[in-house]
């Protein structure tokens, strides 16, 4: 049991004594949710196979983000000294980001994409569930957690773009017009049909609250989530 929360040093950590913390027995068939954030250790009594699954939403997906870039720079790193002599070098980095990652810029961006397409379409059926004045519309644990994931991959859009300098991988376009106008029932013309940059997604977002609002105390509940 060494290395265990059973063997710890009070004198290396003094305060783990005052950690609050879970113990329990996976039986079979049965799935530990683990949340974001929580530390956790894993001690087998006999032989097993786990399968784990890594998952990233609105309240982790700037660490994600984070992480490849993170990875990409080291990636980049690691042949920079074949630069010169590569046909497209940064292809070869996505590449090799994707192969070590799991993914790269161009599967995070269009993941995020279609991430933002759904809670607006999320948020329109809410929208049609609900009315203008009913509280629900306006408290609804549903509407605060769509808004939070709205609220996140905006605010990764706009550190991709800030990262213009390393985010030069361009997406394949998403075209979204025909989705959009069969589900959500609503003209984006302004806004346009395609998706293809992290500028592009910001107005989409920006553009779907507004029109999911139809007042100014609706759009001003979300944009609060928001900005």
């Amino acid at each position: 049991m060494k290395n265990t929360v059973y063997d710890i040093s009070e004198t290396k950590f003094p305060v783990f004594r005052k950690a609050i913390w879970l113990e329990c027995t996976q039986d079979q068939n049965e799935i530990i949710f683990v949340p974001s954030g929580c530390y956790h250790q894993v001690h087998n009594l006999e032989d097993k196979i786990s399968i784990n699954h890594n998952w990233f939403n609105g309240y982790n997906l700037s660490w994600v983000w984070d992480l490849l870039l993170r990875d990409y720079k080291e990636a980049k790193e690691y042949i920079e000294d074949i630069k010169d002599i590569c046909d497209d070098f940064e292809v070869l980095c996505q590449r090799n980001l994707a192969a070590n990652t799991g993914m790269n810029f161009n599967d995070f961006f269009i993941f995020i994409s279609r991430f933002s397409l759904a809670n607006v379409v999320e948020l329109y059926y809410l929208r049609g569930e609900s009315n203008s004045e009913s509280s629900i519309w306006h408290c609804s644990a549903i509407v605060k957690h769509v808004a939070l994931n709205l609220a996140s991959i905006r605010k990764i859009a706009f550190k991709m773009k800030s990262e213009g300098r390393i985010y030069s991988y361009a997406p394949e376009k998403e075209d979204w017009s025909c989705t959009v106008k069969k589900v959500l029932m609503a003209d984006f013309g302004k806004y346009g049909s395609q998706v293809c940059s992290p500028e592009d997604l910001v107005t989409f977002i920006d553009h779907a609250v507004s029109k999911l609002s139809s007042n100014c105390n609706e759009q001003n509940t979300l944009l609060s989530a928001l900005y």
